[in-house]
């Protein structure tokens, strides 16, 4: 997949009052990580932060950090985000090179509509929404996409029925990712629906 882009610059104040006053003029305060690389004080322009994480899987899409001219491939390690506003108050960046194997999480995507749900009425159950895995920075899947068209009722999809190239998935094979449920059937002393309710009489 193609890498996203951001600009970002470098920073010389650190603490917390340098940070207010950059959040106050339209910039996020970011660090970058490295393996035994001198860590960077970074500044990002708030507006374009939030136009990318609009459009991106935050922790595992490889974004091209270009830093005053300088471009260098990072992941996006931690957003701490303010407690009751959307908006994001500091990024930690990873930087990544092209031959070390990175664990990271990535989004399930799950396509097709099941049998059981389509041909008899069952309920799609989905109690995991991430895979951890190990691979290459360029095999970075954006999303691990899983056909359940298959599933019947009482049928189960779990982490060991799932591979995809070039990757390593680290969770638990046993762990359940999706299920088609029993349709629901209604119990005593459920309310009646309007169709089942007894008109008035005036």
């Amino acid at each position: 997949m193609a890498n996203a882009t951001l600009k970002a610059s470098r920073r010389d104040q650190g603490g917390k009052g340098a940070a207010r006053k950059l959040r106050g003029t339209g910039r996020v305060p970011a660090v970058l990580y490295g393996h035994g690389d001198k860590n960077e004080s970074l500044s990002l322009d708030a507006h374009e932060l939030e136009l990318l994480l609009a459009h991106i899987a935050s922790g595992s899409t490889l974004i091209s950090l270009d830093i005053d001219g300088r471009r260098t491939d990072v992941l996006i390690r931690e957003l701490q985000k303010h407690p009751y506003k959307p908006e994001v108050m500091h990024v930690d960046f990873l930087q990544v090179h092209g031959d070390e194997t990175l664990t990271l999480s990535v989004p399930i995507r799950l396509t097709g509509t099941p049998r059981g749900v389509m041909d008899d009425g069952g309920v799609l159950d989905q109690v995991l929404y991430e895979l951890e895995i190990e691979c290459l920075p360029k095999d970075i899947p954006e999303a691990v996409e899983i056909d359940i068209s298959g599933l019947g009722i009482g049928e189960q999809l779990r982490v060991h029925d799932v591979s995809f190239p070039n990757a390593t998935i680290l969770n638990d094979g046993d762990l359940p990712i999706a299920s088609v449920l029993e349709p629901r059937t209604p119990q005593a002393g459920d309310e009646a629906t309007p169709a089942d309710a007894e008109p008035e009489v005036g």
